[in-house]
């Protein structure tokens, strides 16, 4: 039976950090035009915990690429020269990874409910 813990506990680790991720990506696509915004990432970190191993995110970090520089001399944050700085999230990149997340988070899903399936199936066996 612990294969089948082991396998569960995979699967709700990877469902938390997929959460997070998409969590992180909506968070991008909604700042998309906040000006001075930089885009968050998550990375992933495999944890070993007594003997299984998990997957959690790790610290969430800034997108050190240049921001936007938008000229629309109106703009409050205009500077003397008419530009202003945008943010740097590109909404096909987050499209992309929001997708990837929503796949990623779809098969830890199935995966969990095999587990869960295949565990309720063995009990059923054992009882006959």
């Amino acid at each position: 039976m612990s294969d089948f813990s082991h396998s569960l506990s995979a699967s709700a680790s990877a469902l938390r950090a997929q959460a997070a991720r998409l969590r992180h990506v909506s968070e991008n696509i909604s700042n998309a035009d906040t000006p001075g915004y930089r885009r968050k990432t998550v990375p992933f970190e495999t944890v070993e915990s007594s003997g299984k191993e998990m997957v959690r995110t790790g610290q969430v970090k800034l997108d050190r690429r240049d921001l936007t520089q938008i000229y629309d001399p109106g703009h409050p944050m205009a500077d003397a020269t008419g530009y202003y700085r945008g943010s740097n999230v590109d909404l096909m990149i987050e499209i992309a990874d929001a997708r990837e997340a929503q796949r990623s988070y779809e098969a830890n899903l199935k995966m969990f409910d095999q587990t869960r399936q295949m565990s309720s199936s063995l009990m059923d066996l054992l009882r006959k």
